[in-house]
Order: C-alpha cells, then sequence, then structure tokens
C-alpha cells in the first residue's frame, strides 16, 4: 500500500514545487497586484492551478492516449508563447498605472472582484510550457495510461497547492489590512511589471533563437 502511493505523493511535492518556477512566480505576482484582499489573491492562485493543470491533462492524454508524437516538435514553440503572454502582462499592469487610467481601473476591480478569468488562462498558458518534458518522463516511468494519467493530475493538484501559498505570500503587501502604503504598492507593482517583460523577452528569444 505504501509503495503504490508513494509515486502519487511525491507527483504532489513535485507538483507544489514546480509552482514556484521563476515564469509562474512572476505571472502570478503580477496577477495579485491587483487584489486587496487575501482570499481574492488565493482564489487566483487556485484557478491558475486549475488552468495549469487542464492544460497538462490534455496534453497528457494527447501523447500517452493518443500517441500524439507530432507535438514534440512544437514545446518550444509553446515556451515562446508563455514569453510574450509574460510581455503582455506586465505592458498591461504598467498602462493600468497610467494616472489617465487609475481611476478606470479601480472602477474596474469593484466590477471584476469574482472574476478570476485572468487567472484561469495565465494558467492555461504555462500549462504548455514544460508539460511536454513532463509528460516524457512520466511515460518513461509508469507504464500503464490510466496511472499516467491520474500522476499528471495529482502533480497538477500540487502545483494548484503551490501556486494558492504563493499568491497568498504576494498578495500580502496589497491588502488592505496589512498596508495602505500608495508608494509601496506602486513600486512593487512596477518591479512585478518590469520582471514579467524581462523575464518573458529572455524565454521567448531563448526558445526562438535555438
Amino acid at each position: 500500500m505504501i509503495e503504490s502511493s508513494f509515486p502519487l505523493l511525491f507527483a504532489a511535492v513535485v507538483g507544489f514545487g514546480h509552482a514556484f518556477e521563476a515564469d509562474h512566480l512572476v505571472a502570478v505576482g503580477n496577477i495579485v497586484t491587483r487584489r486587496d484582499k487575501l482570499l481574492l489573491a488565493i482564489k487566483d492562485g487556485i484557478y491558475w492551478g486549475l488552468g495549469h493543470t487542464s492544460t497538462i491533462l490534455l496534453i497528457g492524454a494527447l501523447l500517452i492516449i493518443g500517441k500524439a508524437t507530432f507535438l514534440n516538435g512544437y514545446f518550444g514553440y509553446f515556451e515562446a508563447i508563455v514569453g510574450v503572454m509574460l510581455i503582455i502582462l506586465g505592458l498591461v499592469r504598467l498602462r493600468q498605472l497610467m494616472p489617465s487610467q487609475q481611476r478606470q481601473h479601480k472602477h474596474s476591480l469593484t466590477d471584476d472582484r469574482k472574476n478570476h478569468h485572468l487567472a484561469y488562462g495565465v494558467g492555461l498558458i504555462h500549462g504548455l510550457a514544460g508539460s511536454g518534458a513532463m509528460v516524457l518522463l512520466v511515460m518513461t516511468e509508469i507504464q500503464e495510461s490510466t496511472d499516467s494519467i491520474l500522476y499528471l493530475l495529482i502533480f497538477g493538484l500540487g502545483s494548484a497547492f503551490g501556486m494558492l501559498v504563493a499568491a497568498g505570500i504576494f498578495s500580502l503587501p496589497f491588502s488592505r489590512r496589512l498596508t495602505e502604503s500608495q508608494k509601496l504598492q506602486i513600486g512593487l507593482t512596477l518591479l512585478s511589471a518590469f520582471l514579467c517583460i524581462g523575464y518573458g523577452a529572455y524565454i521567448m528569444i531563448e526558445n526562438l533563437a535555438a
């Protein structure tokens, strides 16, 4: 019983750690700068995890069950797409900091508190990056298709929990209960936006120039 459950426990631990990769953190760090409550940020982390898991399971099913080996040549482009997404996230956030956009952005926050579509969409795209390598690794270690898909599901849930933790931590400086320092919040938002742009450009160039 212990031996059979160990791979699933290992999948959860690996998934948890996977959430803390740099491209994941800069994206979710950018997203939670829009939140002023811890619970909303945590929900963003959960929705990111659900989107991330959705893509990994889809690609996993195509490779493991459908034997869609033609996807192997496209994973570098998938990584580049993640880089483009990060650049767009950073640029949009910078635009929202412009004085002419501040009032409109504050109004949209009021209307958009329960909307976590952005986090889910970012998670979907992030699932493209590294999913191929993860699926191929699982295929070499686990022979049964059902067990492989289960491993990927547990991995995805572990990453969702990891991002829940990360989103909660990153949102703390923006929580009304902890601080109302606008200078600190603007400074951290700028840092987050530039990190998104810089790291996104690095990912894009690295994968397209290869």
